[in-house]
């Protein structure tokens, strides 16, 4: 707010207003560097210990919790997730928390959370390193982003 004091009888008051909205303001990291990765929510890789590929998954909340809920399902033999039915399915070895799942973004916008794994699991699926029980159907969006290098405008003759 500014005042601006015109002659004795006059004060002239404007507003000025900032919006906490912005690009810079939404996509900046959050201020929460002491919490181990695993305690945090986002979007999340599981990596097969035998084959090396990898599931991507999204929770609200922390990832401690939701690796427990994939092991359980791969211990009473519930095909629930696309991890524990690659596991159960091919008989492959699956590890400790700290050996096989990586938090590959923070988020604790929920809105954000399926656009983020979406986005994740085509960049590992055209990388060749998604399991195949996730392979994704096709996203026209995704694939003009992965697919296409970007172009150059031709150079025109003077």
């Amino acid at each position: 707010m500014i005042l601006t004091v015109h002659h004795r009888y006059y004060v002239e008051i404007k507003y000025g207003y900032k919006s906490g909205n912005t690009v810079v303001q939404l996509t900046k990291p959050a201020s929460d560097r002491n919490i181990p990765p695993h305690n945090k929510s986002g979007i999340y890789c599981l990596t097969c210990k035998t084959c090396n590929l990898s599931y991507v998954g999204q929770t609200s909340r922390n990832l401690r919790t939701r690796f427990q809920e994939h092991i359980r399902y791969i211990k009473t033999n519930n095909p629930q997730s696309a991890y524990a039915q690659h596991i159960l399915n091919n008989q492959h070895e699956y590890g400790t928390i700290a050996e096989t799942m990586t938090l590959l973004q923070a988020t604790k916008t929920e809105s954000m959370l399926l656009p983020f794994e979406q986005f994740h699991i085509q960049s590992l699926h055209q990388a060749g390193k998604l399991i195949p029980e996730q392979w994704p159907d096709t996203n026209p969006l995704f694939q003009l982003t992965f697919s296409h290098p970007p172009t150059t405008r031709p150079k025109t003759e003077q």
